[in-house]
């Protein structure tokens, strides 16, 4: 694969991925939240959902929201190239509710870093070829599914049984399948989730020295309170 062209003094690109439950959120907001002398930007995967709107509720049921072929890839692809240029872009909203692509769009202006995080972000090669430093957050299995299991139930009001059933269906097999395998493309892993400050303190060490070859470098400041991962 040819190397993305990117500018003399591009941002630092920074592509978080993991297991759903991992903590992915939480390490992005802490990484934001330690670089206070550089402007952040972030690009959440889950946005570039495909628009599901034309199918019927019987074919949204069938839909594998874990697969690959559920997001807009090259869509992602294209804003992440531009926003390596020092561009900015127009990211879409989704609207899970109807499972649609909102005709309102979320302005992302160029920074110093940005932050980008999704589930399959490094199974996908041009896509993860990107991200400047590759992060894979890691949890155990039975702690993503408490998280995700309180998520779904208190955030997005669904029944214990359905996420248990989509649970089995897709998102452990796919996991399995394109999460796990994707870890080997990480140049950092953070175990036990988002809360890690051993490795989180690492992954800030490597940051500042990749911004300071920018000729960006500021100084990482004090981290938050570990918070619930997402």
């Amino acid at each position: 694969m040819t190397a993305p062209e990117r500018p003399a003094r591009p941002p630092l690109i920074i592509g978080i991925a993991g297991g759903s439950g991992s903590g992915k959120s939480t390490l992005a907001r802490k990484v934001a939240g330690a670089l206070p002398g550089a402007s952040v930007a972030f690009v959440e995967m889950d946005a570039y959902y495909r628009d599901f709107r034309h199918l019927t509720l019987q074919q949204l049921h069938q839909v594998n929201w874990d697969h690959p072929d559920a997001f807009d890839l090259p869509l992602l692809e294209r804003h992440l190239a531009a926003l390596a240029r020092g561009e900015a872009v127009d990211g879409p909203v989704y609207e899970f509710a109807t499972h649609s692509r909102s005709v309102q769009v979320r302005r992302v202006e160029a920074a110093d870093v940005v932050v980008v995080d999704g589930i399959l972000l490094l199974a996908d090669a041009a896509v993860r070829a990107w991200c400047d430093v590759k992060v894979f957050v890691d949890a155990d299995a039975d702690v993503r599914l408490v998280r995700r299991i309180r998520r779904d139930t208190a955030v997005r009001g669904r029944t214990l049984e359905s996420v248990l059933d989509q649970y089995l269906a897709t998102v452990q097999p796919m996991h399995l399948q394109f999460v796990e395998p994707s870890k080997r493309y990480a140049d950092v892993i953070v175990p036990r989730g988002g809360s890690n400050t051993v490795a989180l303190d690492m992954l800030l060490a490597a940051i500042q020295r990749r911004l300071s070859l920018r000729g960006e470098a500021p100084a990482a400041r004090a981290l938050p309170q570990p918070i619930e991962s997402s």
